[in-house]
């Protein structure tokens, strides 16, 4: 819901239990008023009558209070809206008008031939922003920095930061710490989201799990970007974040040209981390993820078993017995197209090797079809070995540095997506792909970082990084409205690339390389802070973990902590015995069945991945499922109940693994008991209301 005041000067954009208001003076000073519980215009308009307080001469009264704080004049707050003209640099804008759209608001100011839209809508309790610049004058102009907006907190003391960091295969590990003066700054200038941070922070001075107020920012931008969380010096917390992560220059803005920036969303809980987290999760599977009321199957994908010595013969084995587990989806990982039998040649010519799949790939996909499965590919649009037939046609097309030494992480390097006629081309190519055979799913890599980000002979030639991204989007969209069945995800050597723009067009994103069901259950544990299981691929693979660390673990304790998301296998089959098989396929059944619960559900982290006894619980209207996991045990000692949540006090649930009748005031505050035992233990408990 959007109120605006009578004097069209204060305006409250409402959610079912939080809102978010800001104000404009007479002087076309935008101020923000209030982010937390839900409140009526009345309440804005009585803050927006408080004075600012007062403060020293050498500080600056407005930072700290803007929306939107922009370079130039008296601001030292770090600016969200850096422009240069070669007569100046720094923006001094005047209000021009405002529009409302439903729950969508737009604040409209000028600066000369500059046009700042900031864009505000509700999602629920979710508040979106971005910012919209028009260049409606006669000359070029430079956006050194446009962010996508600036968050302002409340006064507390004693405020806490969340945020998740990591590497490859070690992913999206929470990590809390007291917020000191000064600036926090998390972000990538690797070209794409990164491992090392999801763009996620949550700020809280008391929460737990489900209590307490919990603020939560996640921008969508799938390339380089920045979000700096800064403490001032009046103790006031602002967040300002976008895309690009300095200032070096995002793009020069031509006459008539325009540049929109990130979603970048927020949202306030009251019902602590575990609310924050539902209400993300709800948010992106209402308006965020495409088809997200569909099941996601469960796929069986061939790499660890063949890695790239791959044939059409060879495939077809693993294909039977994966579809004897009740896979459902059949996947070929790298190797199929060009001259690909090793990471050294190849990627560019996407078109199937006539050595390994002499009648493309159509004949294999028809056979998977026959055994009652989706079949589905991998492709790396967006990189090219120098060994490879593009590459010797067009070496002109990969992002270099005139003069400069190359880099090829991973024998490879990146395409400059940036040019139209390499936008081109990766459509022809795709496009032609998915005409040739009956393709159901594509997994798109991306394999290594910027490096070389040049592209001599460009007036503007930094342009590449938010353009690389803009192509990026585009064709993913493009695919997707010619070949609405296909289904995509997102993979970066894991999870490199998850953030809120990459899911708004793909159906699941890889979580991480680490397959090790161990390391698993604390990268899951931080994903989940934001994006839902809908979207969060885990797989089964073989033990020992020979990719990481040779840890042996039970088919039952894999299965448990990868049935958390969205379920498929990656071992090799072809070396399973038939008991491993029949197992596999028991517990593919059981996932079957509480897949509606764990994909469409409410997440309620009962207990954290710290070494001992950790669980998860889905609920959704009259059912509960428990996936319970045990690190280890120690000295002997019980492994403690799981109190679980979501459930009604005054009813009865029946466990349907023992039988037992429980009342859910009993297991809300006195438990569940697991039954489990030893190391490595697991077991999925199932609840139904009778």
């Amino acid at each position: 819901m959007l109120e605006t005041a009578e004097n069209g000067r204060t305006w409250v954009l409402s959610g079912p239990t939080s809102s978010y208001a800001v104000h404009l003076t007479e002087r076309d000073e935008l101020l923000h008023l209030h982010w937390g519980p839900r409140i009526a215009l009345a309440d804005a308009e009585e803050l927006a009558a408080r004075p600012l307080p007062g403060g020293a001469s050498f500080e600056a009264p407005l930072d700290g209070h803007e929306e939107y704080p922009v370079e130039g004049g008296p601001r030292f707050v770090r600016p969200a809206l850096s422009v240069r003209t070669p007569e100046r640099r720094g923006t001094e804008w005047t209000f021009d008008r405002y529009d409302t759209d439903g729950d969508e608001l737009r604040l409209r100011f000028r600066d000369a031939g500059l046009t700042i839209t900031l864009h505000y809508r509700t999602r629920g309790d979710v508040v979106e922003r971005w910012t919209v610049l028009d260049n409606e004058g006669t000359e070029p102009l430079e956006l050194l920095r446009a962010d996508s907006a600036t968050w302002t907190l409340p006064d507390r003391e004693e405020w806490q930061l969340s945020h998740v960091h990591g590497r490859w295969a070690a992913e999206s590990r929470l990590v809390r710490s007291p917020l000191t003066y000064g600036e926090k700054v998390i972000g990538s200038r690797r070209g794409h989201t990164g491992h090392q941070y999801l763009p996620w922070v949550a700020l809280d001075t008391d929460a737990t799990e489900e209590r307490g107020e919990v603020y939560g920012c996640a921008l969508g931008w799938s390339g380089s970007w920045r979000i700096a969380v800064a403490q001032l010096p009046d103790a006031r917390v602002q967040i300002t974040g976008g895309a690009g992560y300095d200032e070096s220059g995002l793009l020069s803005l031509a006459a008539g040209a325009s540049f929109t920036t990130p979603l970048f969303a927020a949202l306030w809980s009251d019902a602590g981390f575990g609310g924050a987290s539902r209400t993300w999760h709800a948010y992106q599977r209402t308006y965020v993820i495409p088809d997200a009321d569909k099941d996601r199957p469960v796929l069986y994908n061939s790499w660890e078993a063949t890695q790239f010595d791959i044939s059409e013969e060879q495939q077809e084995v693993l294909a039977q017995r994966a579809a004897a587990a009740g896979v459902e989806l059949f996947v070929v990982d790298d190797g199929w197209f060009g001259a690909r039998t090793s990471d050294r040649a190849g990627l560019g010519d996407w078109t199937p090797n006539p050595d390994r799949f002499p009648a493309g790939l159509k004949p294999l996909a028809d056979r998977v079809h026959s055994l009652g499965m989706q079949f589905g590919i991998w492709v790396e649009p967006e990189m090219i070995n120098p060994d490879s037939d593009l590459y010797r046609a067009h070496p002109d097309w990969v992002q270099y540095q005139e003069g400069r030494k190359r880099t090829e992480f991973r024998n490879q390097l990146v395409l400059n997506l940036a040019r139209e006629d390499v936008q081109e081309y990766l459509w022809e190519q795709l496009d032609g792909l998915l005409s040739s055979a009956p393709i159901d799913y594509v997994k798109w890599d991306f394999n290594r970082c910027f490096t070389d980000a040049g592209w001599p002979g460009d007036a503007y030639p930094q342009r590449l990084w938010v353009d690389h991204v803009r192509a990026l989007y585009a064709l993913l969209d493009r695919l997707r409205e010619a070949h609405p069945g296909v289904a995509f995800e997102s993979c970066s050597g894991g999870g490199g690339r998850i953030d809120l723009g990459i899911l708004s067009r793909t159906d699941q994103v890889w979580t991480s390389d680490n397959t090790d069901p161990l390391d698993r259950l604390a990268i899951q544990h931080g994903f989940s802070q934001i994006h839902p299981a809908r979207v969060m691929a885990a797989w089964v693979t073989d033990s020992p973990n020979t990719q990481l660390n040779d840890r042996v673990s039970s088919l039952r304790f894999r299965f448990v902590s990868a049935m958390a998301g969205v379920l498929g296998v990656g071992g090799d089959l072809a070396e399973w015995t038939e008991e491993e098989l029949a197992e596999a396929r028991e517990w593919i059944a059981l996932y079957k069945e509480i897949r509606p619960l764990v994909q469409h559900g409410d997440l309620h982290r009962l207990r954290p991945p710290a070494g001992g006894l950790s669980a998860v619980q889905y609920t959704r209207g009259d059912e509960s499922v428990v996936l319970a996991l045990l690190q280890a045990q120690h000295y002997g000692e019980p492994v403690p109940a799981l109190r679980l949540r979501g459930l009604d006090p005054t009813a009865s649930y029946e466990c349907l693994e023992t039988g037992e009748v429980h009342r859910g005031a009993v297991l809300l505050h006195h438990g569940l008991r697991t039954g489990l035992r030893g190391d490595l233990d697991a077991t999925v408990l199932r609840l139904r209301r009778i």
